[in-house]
């Protein structure tokens, strides 16, 4: 099964739309320290449907805007603008276009909503202005803006090594389940966290763990960021033994934190009460 794995558009006469789905990780090791200061990863992505919304239309001058979630920082440094000059700078002549983002996916929660926001306007300019990049190249573009942005291009079920860029498209198919997705609104510093990290291969190979029945996950796949986060942030770890409590089959942390992810049989998930400021999202 591919959750999302095309890009849905809508075409309007001068404008385009798609939008941009959230992924979880199924495991999460630190392998390695690089040369290059960034970390050796060995993850399971998974795509799942909770979405932003990315227009363009053309506009006689580059121009983002944004609405939804408030996005944190300088608007000059959004990855959809970032992958914009990214492409302009091997097509010059590139028309600008005005941006509009709209933000659903929590920022600062491991859901990768930012890469893919940046990986799906690599795709939709490519589309849009014919540029002819294939699949292979347009990762290439999206590697250089985001260490997990690569997987929103084919945007599957992937395992994933390297800095989270290098990509195996896998048989995995969790349409017989569903998901729940608790955010509670606690960020955590990517930076920190992989500072907590003392690299080293998982006791068992992720690879061939994920292949096991679901139920099996819950003693051999794990998160390494989770030790940590819990630690410093203990509600996480509330959130997810409230998930087993409540009948999940799997549950774990979704990359450096913070959302939460259960899986649970198919329609079978729990009603729990959560704090009424949490974002909480259920995927049957």
């Amino acid at each position: 099964m591919q959750i999302c794995a095309a890009i849905t558009f809508m075409q309007a006469p001068s404008s385009m739309i798609v939008f941009p789905n959230c992924k979880i990780n199924l495991g999460l090791y630190v392998t390695g320290r690089r040369a290059d200061g960034f970390h050796d990863l060995e993850t399971v992505f998974y795509p799942l449907p909770v979405n932003d919304a990315l227009e363009v239309l053309p506009a006689p001058a580059l121009q983002f805007s944004s609405s939804g979630i408030a996005v944190p920082g300088d608007a000059a440094d959004n990855l959809c603008l970032r992958a914009f000059h990214l492409l302009q700078q091997d097509f010059p002549d590139l028309q600008p276009v005005q941006i509009h983002l709209h933000k659903h996916i929590p920022i600062g929660a491991g859901l990768g909503g930012g890469s893919a926001d940046a990986a799906f306007m690599l795709q939709l300019l490519n589309n849009k202005f014919q540029l002819g990049l294939d699949e292979q190249q347009l990762i290439a573009y999206a590697a250089q803006l985001g260490s997990d942005c690569a997987f929103f291009i084919p945007n599957k079920p992937c395992y994933a090594t390297g800095r989270g860029e290098v990509l195996e498209p896998i048989a995995l198919d969790l349409s017989g389940y569903s998901f729940l997705l608790v955010y509670p609104g606690i960020h955590v510093n990517t930076a920190w966290a992989f500072r907590q990290m003392t690299p080293q291969m998982p006791a068992h190979p992720l690879k061939e763990m994920i292949q096991l029945p679901v139920a099996d996950w819950k003693e051999v796949v794990k998160n390494d960021f989770e030790a940590p986060v819990f630690s410093a942030h203990p509600v996480l770890g509330s959130i997810k033994e409230k998930m087993y409590e409540g009948g999940a089959i799997y549950a774990a942390m979704s990359g450096s934190g913070s959302a939460v992810v259960g899986i649970f049989p198919k329609n079978k998930i729990a009603d729990i009460l959560w704090d009424a400021s949490y974002r909480v999202f259920t995927i049957k």
